[in-house]
Protein backbone atom coordinates (compact mmCIF):
# COMPACT_ATOMS: atom_id res chain seq x y z
CA UNK A 1 0.00 0.00 0.00
CA UNK A 2 1.35 3.23 -0.84
CA UNK A 3 1.48 6.37 1.35
CA UNK A 4 -1.86 7.31 2.75
CA UNK A 5 -2.95 11.09 3.21
CA UNK A 6 -5.00 12.19 6.21
CA UNK A 7 -6.44 15.72 6.23
CA UNK A 8 -9.04 16.98 8.79
CA UNK A 9 -12.82 18.67 6.90
CA UNK A 10 -11.81 22.10 6.55
CA UNK A 11 -10.30 21.06 3.32
CA UNK A 12 -13.28 21.16 1.61
CA UNK A 13 -12.94 18.53 -1.07
CA UNK A 14 -15.92 16.67 -2.13
CA UNK A 15 -16.43 13.19 -0.82
CA UNK A 16 -16.24 11.84 -4.48
CA UNK A 17 -12.48 13.23 -4.33
CA UNK A 18 -11.25 12.13 -1.03
CA UNK A 19 -13.15 8.79 -2.01
CA UNK A 20 -11.68 8.24 -5.69
CA UNK A 21 -8.42 8.68 -3.92
CA UNK A 22 -8.51 7.28 -0.58
CA UNK A 23 -7.73 10.22 1.44
CA UNK A 24 -8.75 10.06 5.11
CA UNK A 25 -11.02 12.86 6.32
CA UNK A 26 -10.79 13.99 10.36
CA UNK A 27 -14.11 15.61 10.76
CA UNK A 28 -13.81 18.49 13.12
CA UNK A 29 -17.09 19.79 15.78
CA UNK A 30 -19.78 22.13 15.50
CA UNK A 31 -21.03 22.80 18.46
CA UNK A 32 -24.55 24.41 18.81
CA UNK A 33 -25.59 25.38 22.10
CA UNK A 34 -25.04 21.94 24.28
CA UNK A 35 -25.23 19.89 20.65
CA UNK A 36 -22.25 18.96 19.08
CA UNK A 37 -22.14 18.14 15.43
CA UNK A 38 -19.47 16.48 13.27
CA UNK A 39 -18.57 18.85 10.56
CA UNK A 40 -19.81 16.86 7.19
CA UNK A 41 -21.18 13.58 8.93
CA UNK A 42 -24.41 15.15 11.45
CA UNK A 43 -24.91 18.79 10.36
CA UNK A 44 -25.24 19.79 5.99
CA UNK A 45 -23.99 22.77 5.47
CA UNK A 46 -26.88 24.18 3.89
CA UNK A 47 -28.88 24.18 7.20
CA UNK A 48 -25.94 25.00 9.66
CA UNK A 49 -26.38 28.16 6.95
CA UNK A 50 -29.87 28.34 6.47
CA UNK A 51 -30.03 28.59 10.55
CA UNK A 52 -26.88 30.11 10.90
CA UNK A 53 -28.12 33.96 11.92
CA UNK A 54 -30.99 32.82 14.06
CA UNK A 55 -28.61 30.79 16.30
CA UNK A 56 -28.45 31.75 19.75
CA UNK A 57 -26.03 31.05 21.95
CA UNK A 58 -23.73 31.58 18.55
CA UNK A 59 -22.24 28.46 17.65
CA UNK A 60 -18.59 27.26 18.35
CA UNK A 61 -16.06 24.94 16.80
CA UNK A 62 -13.55 22.27 17.97
CA UNK A 63 -11.08 19.77 17.15
CA UNK A 64 -11.13 16.01 17.96
CA UNK A 65 -8.57 14.67 20.06
CA UNK A 66 -5.02 13.45 19.85
CA UNK A 67 -6.46 9.96 20.66
CA UNK A 68 -8.56 10.63 17.92
CA UNK A 69 -6.01 11.22 15.39
CA UNK A 70 -4.13 8.22 17.39
CA UNK A 71 -6.93 5.77 16.55
CA UNK A 72 -6.87 6.89 12.60
CA UNK A 73 -3.15 6.56 12.21
CA UNK A 74 -3.56 3.34 13.92
CA UNK A 75 -5.90 1.70 12.27
CA UNK A 76 -4.21 3.20 8.25
CA UNK A 77 -1.08 1.33 9.68
CA UNK A 78 -2.83 -2.15 10.59
CA UNK A 79 -4.45 -1.69 7.00
CA UNK A 80 -0.72 -2.33 5.22
CA UNK A 81 0.11 2.33 5.18
CA UNK A 82 3.76 2.11 4.86
CA UNK A 83 3.40 5.96 5.53
CA UNK A 84 1.02 8.37 6.82
CA UNK A 85 1.37 11.88 5.85
CA UNK A 86 -1.49 14.37 7.58
CA UNK A 87 -2.32 17.16 6.17
CA UNK A 88 -3.81 20.19 8.03
CA UNK A 89 -5.45 24.41 8.39
CA UNK A 90 -2.85 26.41 8.88
CA UNK A 91 -1.62 26.92 12.10
CA UNK A 92 -2.31 30.29 12.62
CA UNK A 93 -6.49 29.52 12.35
CA UNK A 94 -6.45 26.32 14.57
CA UNK A 95 -3.98 24.39 16.66
CA UNK A 96 -5.20 21.07 14.53
CA UNK A 97 -1.71 20.66 13.53
CA UNK A 98 -0.77 20.50 16.80
CA UNK A 99 -3.17 17.93 17.80
CA UNK A 100 -2.58 15.81 14.98
CA UNK A 101 1.44 15.80 16.11
CA UNK A 102 0.41 15.25 19.85
CA UNK A 103 -1.30 11.85 17.79
CA UNK A 104 1.37 10.71 15.63
CA UNK A 105 3.83 11.12 18.38
CA UNK A 106 1.72 8.39 20.18
CA UNK A 107 1.34 6.03 16.88
CA UNK A 108 3.36 2.93 16.85
CA UNK A 109 1.87 0.85 13.68
CA UNK A 110 2.76 3.24 11.38
CA UNK A 111 5.31 6.77 10.40
CA UNK A 112 3.48 9.81 10.92
CA UNK A 113 4.36 13.17 8.76
CA UNK A 114 2.34 16.25 9.84
CA UNK A 115 2.29 19.01 7.68
CA UNK A 116 1.20 22.68 8.12
CA UNK A 117 -0.72 23.28 5.10
CA UNK A 118 -0.60 27.23 5.63
CA UNK A 119 -3.71 27.08 4.08
CA UNK A 120 -7.73 26.77 4.36
CA UNK A 121 -11.03 25.57 2.99
CA UNK A 122 -9.45 24.37 -1.23
CA UNK A 123 -6.16 25.89 -0.34
CA UNK A 124 -5.51 23.11 1.73
CA UNK A 125 -7.72 21.14 0.09
CA UNK A 126 -5.22 21.09 -3.36
CA UNK A 127 -2.01 20.45 -1.19
CA UNK A 128 -3.93 17.29 0.09
CA UNK A 129 -5.02 16.03 -3.60
CA UNK A 130 -1.64 17.10 -4.76
CA UNK A 131 -0.24 14.43 -2.20
CA UNK A 132 -2.71 12.06 -3.29
CA UNK A 133 -1.67 12.05 -6.59
CA UNK A 134 1.85 11.95 -6.00
CA UNK A 135 1.60 9.28 -3.64
CA UNK A 136 -0.23 6.84 -5.96
CA UNK A 137 2.52 7.42 -8.04
CA UNK A 138 4.86 5.95 -5.74
CA UNK A 139 6.69 9.16 -4.89
CA UNK A 140 8.16 8.98 -1.54
CA UNK A 141 7.35 10.79 1.56
CA UNK A 142 10.40 13.00 1.15
CA UNK A 143 9.73 13.78 -2.52
CA UNK A 144 5.83 14.97 -1.53
CA UNK A 145 6.62 17.25 0.85
CA UNK A 146 9.17 19.14 -1.00
CA UNK A 147 6.26 19.19 -3.53
CA UNK A 148 3.80 20.58 -1.32
CA UNK A 149 5.92 22.96 0.02
CA UNK A 150 6.43 24.52 -3.49
CA UNK A 151 2.78 24.57 -3.74
CA UNK A 152 2.48 26.19 -0.60
CA UNK A 153 4.32 29.00 -2.21
CA UNK A 154 1.94 29.21 -5.26
CA UNK A 155 -1.71 29.38 -3.29
CA UNK A 156 -3.36 31.87 -2.41
CA UNK A 157 -7.37 31.69 -1.10
CA UNK A 158 -9.39 35.29 -1.78
CA UNK A 159 -12.98 35.92 0.00
CA UNK A 160 -15.35 38.55 0.24
CA UNK A 161 -17.85 38.37 2.84
CA UNK A 162 -21.34 39.64 2.90
CA UNK A 163 -20.94 41.29 6.14
CA UNK A 164 -18.76 41.84 9.26
CA UNK A 165 -21.57 40.43 11.60
CA UNK A 166 -20.42 37.14 12.06
CA UNK A 167 -16.59 38.10 12.37
CA UNK A 168 -17.87 40.28 15.10
CA UNK A 169 -19.95 37.75 16.93
CA UNK A 170 -16.71 35.12 16.75
CA UNK A 171 -14.52 38.00 18.35
CA UNK A 172 -12.64 38.38 15.39
CA UNK A 173 -13.21 42.25 14.93
CA UNK A 174 -14.20 44.70 17.38
CA UNK A 175 -17.78 46.63 17.96
CA UNK A 176 -16.60 50.25 16.50
CA UNK A 177 -15.36 48.71 12.99
CA UNK A 178 -17.81 46.64 13.23
CA UNK A 179 -20.25 49.58 13.50
CA UNK A 180 -18.38 51.71 10.72
CA UNK A 181 -18.02 48.67 8.42
CA UNK A 182 -22.47 48.43 8.84
CA UNK A 183 -22.94 52.31 8.51
CA UNK A 184 -20.58 52.78 5.31
CA UNK A 185 -22.16 49.44 4.07
CA UNK A 186 -18.22 48.10 3.66
CA UNK A 187 -17.68 45.12 2.68
CA UNK A 188 -14.58 42.56 4.20
CA UNK A 189 -12.30 40.96 1.98
CA UNK A 190 -9.97 37.99 3.51
CA UNK A 191 -6.88 37.43 2.12
CA UNK A 192 -4.80 33.87 2.69
CA UNK A 193 -0.85 33.28 1.98
CA UNK A 194 1.98 31.16 3.49
CA UNK A 195 0.01 30.74 7.06
CA UNK A 196 -0.84 34.68 7.04
CA UNK A 197 -4.59 35.85 7.00
CA UNK A 198 -4.65 39.68 6.14
CA UNK A 199 -7.69 41.66 5.49
CA UNK A 200 -9.01 44.58 3.33
CA UNK A 201 -12.03 46.89 3.03
CA UNK A 202 -14.29 47.54 -0.19
CA UNK A 203 -17.17 49.59 -0.96
CA UNK A 204 -20.41 47.63 -2.27
CA UNK A 205 -20.65 44.02 -3.16
CA UNK A 206 -19.61 44.61 -6.85
CA UNK A 207 -16.46 46.88 -5.85
CA UNK A 208 -15.55 43.35 -3.60
CA UNK A 209 -16.35 41.43 -7.11
CA UNK A 210 -14.15 43.50 -9.19
CA UNK A 211 -11.49 43.41 -6.60
CA UNK A 212 -11.33 39.65 -6.32
CA UNK A 213 -11.37 39.29 -9.91
CA UNK A 214 -8.31 41.60 -10.05
CA UNK A 215 -5.96 39.55 -6.84
CA UNK A 216 -6.57 36.59 -8.87
CA UNK A 217 -5.65 38.43 -12.35
CA UNK A 218 -2.64 39.54 -10.99
CA UNK A 219 -0.97 35.95 -9.88
CA UNK A 220 -0.66 35.75 -13.43
CA UNK A 221 -1.31 32.47 -15.45
CA UNK A 222 -3.10 29.29 -13.19
CA UNK A 223 -2.32 26.13 -12.75
CA UNK A 224 -5.51 25.62 -10.49
CA UNK A 225 -8.83 27.95 -9.82
CA UNK A 226 -11.79 26.82 -8.23
CA UNK A 227 -15.01 29.21 -6.67
CA UNK A 228 -15.77 28.89 -2.77
CA UNK A 229 -18.54 30.42 -1.09
CA UNK A 230 -21.01 30.03 2.17
CA UNK A 231 -24.55 29.04 1.11
CA UNK A 232 -24.32 31.63 -1.81
CA UNK A 233 -24.28 29.27 -5.21
CA UNK A 234 -26.18 32.07 -7.44
CA UNK A 235 -23.26 34.61 -6.47
CA UNK A 236 -20.44 32.40 -6.91
CA UNK A 237 -21.43 31.14 -10.22
CA UNK A 238 -21.99 34.80 -11.08
CA UNK A 239 -18.36 35.42 -10.06
CA UNK A 240 -17.71 32.68 -12.46
CA UNK A 241 -19.07 33.95 -15.27
CA UNK A 242 -17.17 37.35 -14.58
CA UNK A 243 -13.92 35.92 -14.22
CA UNK A 244 -14.48 33.11 -16.75
CA UNK A 245 -11.56 34.50 -18.63
CA UNK A 246 -9.22 33.32 -15.54
CA UNK A 247 -9.95 29.68 -15.41
CA UNK A 248 -7.19 27.40 -17.07
CA UNK A 249 -9.34 25.21 -19.01
CA UNK A 250 -12.91 24.86 -20.42
CA UNK A 251 -13.97 22.46 -17.79
CA UNK A 252 -16.61 23.53 -15.06
CA UNK A 253 -14.51 24.46 -12.25
CA UNK A 254 -15.02 23.31 -8.87
CA UNK A 255 -17.30 25.21 -6.78
CA UNK A 256 -17.60 24.14 -3.26
CA UNK A 257 -19.80 25.34 0.17
CA UNK A 258 -17.25 26.19 2.84
CA UNK A 259 -17.18 24.07 5.69
CA UNK A 260 -18.87 24.99 9.06
CA UNK A 261 -16.48 25.06 11.01
CA UNK A 262 -14.58 28.09 8.96
CA UNK A 263 -18.01 29.74 7.86
CA UNK A 264 -19.18 29.93 11.78
CA UNK A 265 -16.68 32.69 11.69
CA UNK A 266 -17.65 34.41 8.34
CA UNK A 267 -20.97 33.97 7.57
CA UNK A 268 -23.29 32.90 4.84
CA UNK A 269 -23.05 34.77 1.64
CA UNK A 270 -19.09 35.03 1.36
CA UNK A 271 -17.85 34.08 -1.79
CA UNK A 272 -14.12 33.77 -3.52
CA UNK A 273 -11.30 32.00 -4.78
CA UNK A 274 -8.93 29.34 -4.38
CA UNK A 275 -6.08 29.32 -6.33
CA UNK A 276 -2.96 27.98 -7.50
CA UNK A 277 -0.40 30.01 -9.92
CA UNK A 278 1.67 28.39 -12.37
CA UNK A 279 5.15 26.85 -11.76
CA UNK A 280 7.79 29.47 -11.88
CA UNK A 281 5.41 32.65 -11.85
Amino acid sequence: MPIKIVTDSTCDLPETVTAEYGITVVPLYINVGSQSYLDGVELSRQEFYQRLPDYDPFPTTSMPGAEQFRQVYERLGTEGATEILSIHISISLSGVVNVARLGSQQTEAVPVTVLDSRQLSLGTGFLVLSAARAAAAGRSMAEIVALLEEQISRTHVFAALDTFEFLRRSGRVNGFRYGLGTLLSIKPLLKMYDGQAISETVRTRKRAFERLIQLVSDLGPLRQLALVHTNAPKDAEMLRQQAQYLFPDDRTPLSVDVTPVIGAHIGPGAVGFACVAVEGE
